[in-house]
């Protein structure tokens, strides 16, 4: 064993390596990528380069993910696919957000707010004990995360911009209130999907919205050709203010989920078939010339509800004024729904939160792992399709009736 260990040590010093800490990380970087290639392969069907019938799809490039080990930061090239999507099953892509909940239900459990529920749910967890200071040691590791995060610089532009609101209980003072989680989502000039930020604060008023917004521009974001959201008041008075520049897209499911509320149950699935064929249209003359025939057959049964689809024809129309290729993703606030549902999922497990602290590491942690899924995921939008957005540009400044108008 002696002579083995001496004649490694030789053949290693001969080329001049050393056993420190860097050759270590090294080592271990390249192991771990070569795994990843195997993972890859396995998955496609083929080598690179590789003519195989068995191939199922093709390399496109690589996306880099930080790694932690016990040996430092590694910096992996993770495969991009052209058609599904490829993560390391070893990465642990959900790690943050299970720390998060077990540290949030670990909180409540402390502050003396927890239920049998709670208790269920640690010992499901096989939890047969609260340790304090492990609790304080996760939440202040993803404290410094989630606030990293949150601050990030916006890099490049991001033409379109979803946001929305999703409300969770939190108690304070001795009292339980409703706060609202404002999330913003957004899409680059190359097509990638990213998580801007977030912010939690007592309600959707101007005030909150424009300091959310104003944060976000503060940290580089530009380039916003199109805002989608609902039609809450004070959100489109904070983006007339700090967005001026953007057209605004109303969510088309909200605003369809409007004006059938002032039509009769009995009449709703009539009603929604109509509207259906105005988004139908395949350019924006054609939808605003059916628009106006639905309105007119609904006037006489339905005025209210007549009434509202007329003043919604511009916001609700937005839409059709961007490239083709991307209406389906961009006439409502879907995507980001999907992401809240999730929000959702995790949250009512907590039920009442602790304190906002414990809402901020929950959600942050959340849409730090979707974020960095959708690093590793195929693009949003083609390049191809970016390049016509980016081509019209000019073609984009949208007339006055389309853009953001003061509230009066």
């Amino acid at each position: 064993m002696t002579d083995a260990t001496m004649a490694l040590m030789d053949y290693l010093g001969k080329f001049g390596l050393r056993l420190d800490s860097d050759f270590v990380r090294d080592g271990v970087r390249l192991l771990i990528q070569s795994l990843i290639e195997a993972e890859v392969t396995q998955r496609i069907g083929a080598k690179p380069y590789e003519r195989s019938a068995e191939r199922v799809t093709q390399r496109n490039g690589y996306r880099e993910r930080a790694y932690d080990t016990r040996v430092g930061e590694l910096t992996l090239q993770v495969p991009k696919l052209r058609e599904g999507s490829y993560f390391p099953s070893f990465l642990e892509p959900r790690r943050k957000a299970e720390k998060a909940l077990l540290a949030v239900v670990q909180s409540a459990y402390i502050e003396g707010v927890s239920t049998r529920k709670v208790d269920r749910l640690l010992q499901a967890m096989g939890l047969t004990g609260i340790d304090k200071s492990e609790v304080s040691r996760i939440c202040k590791e993803l404290d410094e995360a989630v606030q990293a995060f949150r601050e990030r610089p916006l890099q490049g532009e991001y033409p379109y911009v979803w946001l929305d609101a999703t409300y969770l209980k939190v108690r304070q003072n001795h009292h339980i209130v409703s706060m609202a989680v404002v999330i913003a989502i957004g899409v680059r000039e190359t097509g990638d999907r990213e998580v801007l930020g977030f912010a939690v604060g007592a309600s959707e008023e101007e005030s909150f919205w424009m300091e959310f917004l104003r944060s976000l521009v503060r940290r580089g974001l530009r380039g916003v050709a199109l805002v989608i959201s609902d039609a809450h008041e004070g959100l489109k008075a904070a983006l007339m203010q700090v967005l001026s520049g953007a057209t605004w897209q109303r969510c088309r499911v909200h605003c369809m989920r409007n004006i059938l509320a002032h039509v009769t149950q009995a009449d709703k699935a009539m009603v929604a078939a109509a509207l259906r064929t105005i988004f139908a249209q395949r350019h924006r003359t054609a939808a605003g010339t059916q628009l106006e025939v639905v309105a007119t057959t609904m006037a006489s049964r339905w005025p209210k509800a007549a009434e509202l689809l007329r003043g919604a024809e511009e916001d609700v129309l937005a839409y059709m004024a961007f490239p083709m290729e991307h209406w389906t993703r961009v006439y409502s606030t879907n995507p980001l729904e999907r992401l809240n549902k999730e929000i959702k999922r995790r949250t009512d497990v907590v039920g009442i939160f602790p304190d906002v602290a414990s809402v901020e590491r929950l959600v942050g942690a959340i849409l730090i792992d979707a974020h960095a899924e959708w690093q590793v995921d195929r693009r949003y939008f083609s390049q191809e399709s970016m390049h016509k957005l980016n081509a019209n540009e000019q073609q984009l400044e949208a007339p006055a009736a389309l853009r953001l108008e003061p509230i009066r």
